[in-house]
């Protein structure tokens, strides 16, 4: 009975770890900081960019979900439309060197200019630092933070979890947070589900 009893405590505890290694931050709360090095070789820091609005976006170039959001450019017309607002986005790629989906620097900036990529900046977390952070858990898995480094949205880019269809047929609840913070109206959906590919932390 003793070790039965010990075998459960210890099965919870590492529940209780892994749940805390992959919690999700908090919407209304402050962004974690993090610094990353841009496939250009620039370090990014969120510190820096305080007073922007700021877009994360969790990508993997082979990620279905994700190439539906990128075949008919409906993801880098996102991206370029935030920018031009003075917005800051900043892709990210969490998928660890050891699995077949890694991209490294040198080929993201192939991808970038054959995909036509919109965003501010590519950045790399191959040790998936600041994508457990997050608690990013898919490919797409978006995040906006408001120009005082809070967290106002955490969740999927759109309303339709199904890797095939048309996305401009979707609600987009990214597009929808951007064009009510430009009018100073608080974000509606500030949190959905998650939908995608996982993120291929390194074990």
């Amino acid at each position: 009975m003793a070790r039965i009893k010990l075998m459960f405590i210890s099965a919870a505890l590492l529940l209780i770890c892994a749940g805390s290694a992959q919690a999700a931050v908090q919407v209304g709360k402050d962004a974690p900081e993090f610094t990353l090095s841009s496939i250009e070789g620039t370090e990014v820091s969120l510190a820096d960019l305080k007073g922007k609005v700021v877009i994360l976006e969790w990508f993997n170039r082979e990620c279905p979900y994700v190439k539906k959001h990128y075949r008919n450019g409906d993801m880098q017309a996102l991206q370029r439309e935030a920018v031009q607002d003075g917005m800051v986005w900043l892709t990210i790629d969490s998928t660890n060197q050891g699995h077949r989906s890694y991209t490294s620097p040198a080929d993201f900036k192939t991808l970038v200019a054959d995909l036509g990529l919109g965003s501010s900046a590519v950045l790399t977390d191959a040790n998936g630092s600041v994508g457990r952070a997050y608690g990013a858990k898919t490919t797409p898995h978006m995040f906006i933070i408001d120009e005082d480094g809070k967290l106002i949205y955490q969740g999927a880019i759109d309303d339709n979890s199904s890797s095939h269809g048309d996305p401009k047929d979707a609600k987009n609840f990214v597009r929808s947070a951007i064009a009510q913070l430009k009018k100073g109206e608080p974000v509606s959906v500030s949190e959905s589900k998650p939908y995608g590919c996982s993120v291929k932390y390194a074990n």
